[in-house]
């Protein structure tokens, strides 16, 4: 389903609390694909939402703030079709600012990255100048994800960081407004090899060598696959407030080659969202996830991953068998049309209307491993 705008799908509400917004919801849940979904996240003012309206291959969509206000409240989206993978949806989700002095309120932030990280199959962090030892304490947020995020419902004071991995979606540095060389030690280095020399570990034990390490351990052992694209400035600094309305021309060359190689680089390796298990995210699935786990942040929970694919293959898994058995019913509606008819023929017809509805069934079941779905669809 194509969206000629971004809507709301999270909605920061006055008093902070995190909803989803349900005309947002209505669209995906008609999205019938697999979905890619890349979410943006990074301090407020940073020029986050220009990079997704990029990948949507437009020039404005997403609100680009050109004042010293954040714009961007909750989280917003935008599905347009994936420009490579037929058959799939690429869903872009541009989130609000991250330390906002405004809104003085990190648990917030850290439920934003949170849901961030949880909904999207590539998660792009957006930063200015260099990667320093400041824009990585910026990203401490990643450190805070062990709080935020369960894997399993029954393990209480257990580390399961080394689980995240496994769904963690893969991580992409954008560094914007980059003026330094690309140098290690004086020898030209990749921009890969230069996000990789920013996280090196420091050796040693005490307090200080702990704290540099902390927020780098951390990428480092939830984000295995990671890719940095740095960015010149655009234009002249007097023009970056209205970079939305800039034709191509106004625009630095060599800034317009990194936002293609990124561009095709999200196209191309970005993966489709699945769950636990390797099930593959639709539209719909993606809706109810959202639901799920802003629910449970709202309820002052903590998301739980176990929890969240129990509950989608209850969901999935009651349509499914509903699906079957609307299959079933039109063919013995239509069969009705034809009486009579020998028995032998009827019992025939059952037998394909049956196999049809368990075949409909199986399309969208999701985890019925031990048939109970399956077996309240006999007819």
């Amino acid at each position: 389903m194509a969206m000629d705008k971004p809507v709301c799908l999270i909605e920061t509400e006055s008093d902070g609390k995190l909803c989803v917004q349900q005309s947002a919801l209505q669209i995906l849940l008609k999205i019938e694909q697999p979905v890619v979904v890349v979410a943006v996240v990074g301090l407020y003012r940073t020029g986050k939402s220009y990079l997704m309206n990029q990948l949507a291959g437009k020039q404005t969509g997403f609100a680009l703030g050109s004042t010293i206000e954040s714009k961007t409240k909750g989280i917003w989206m935008w599905c347009v079709p994936h420009p490579i993978e037929k058959e799939t949806t690429l869903v872009l989700l541009d989130t609000e600012g991250l330390g906002d002095v405004d809104k003085g309120d990190s648990k917030h932030d850290a439920n934003i990255f949170c849901l961030a990280v949880l909904l999207s199959s590539t998660l792009v962090y957006n930063s200015q100048g260099t990667i320093n030892n400041n824009a990585i304490e910026e990203l401490h947020y990643v450190t805070e994800l062990t709080d935020c995020i369960k894997v399993k419902s029954s393990n209480k004071n257990v580390d399961e960081s080394i689980e995240f991995v496994s769904f963690f979606p893969s991580f992409i540095w954008a560094v914007r407004d980059f003026t330094l060389e690309l140098e290690i030690d004086g020898k030209d280095a990749t921009e890969n090899e230069y996000l990789e020399f920013a996280l090196k570990l420091k050796h040693g034990t005490g307090n200080n060598v702990t704290k540099y390490n902390l927020p780098r351990e951390c990428i480092q052992k939830f984000f295995p696959s990671r890719t940095c694209f740095t960015f010149p400035f655009p234009t002249a600094p007097k023009n970056v407030s209205r970079l939305e309305s800039l034709n191509t021309a106004d625009l630095e060359p060599d800034f317009l080659k990194v936002t293609d190689r990124f561009c095709k680089f999200v196209f191309q390796e970005s993966q489709t969202k699945t769950l636990k298990e390797g099930y593959t995210v639709t539209g719909r699935v993606l809706g109810n996830l959202a639901k799920t786990y802003v629910d449970t942040i709202s309820s002052g929970s903590v998301p739980c991953l176990e929890n969240a694919v129990i509950a989608m293959a209850t969901i999935e898994n009651e349509a499914a068998v509903k699906e079957g058995l609307e299959v079933y019913k039109s063919g013995m509606e239509k069969l009705k049309n034809s009486f009579p008819l020998e028995l032998k023929d009827v019992s025939s017809e059952h037998q394909q209307l049956s196999n049809l509805a368990t075949q409909t069934f199986m399309k969208r079941s999701f985890r019925d491993t031990d048939g109970t779905y399956l077996n309240s669809l006999k007819v």
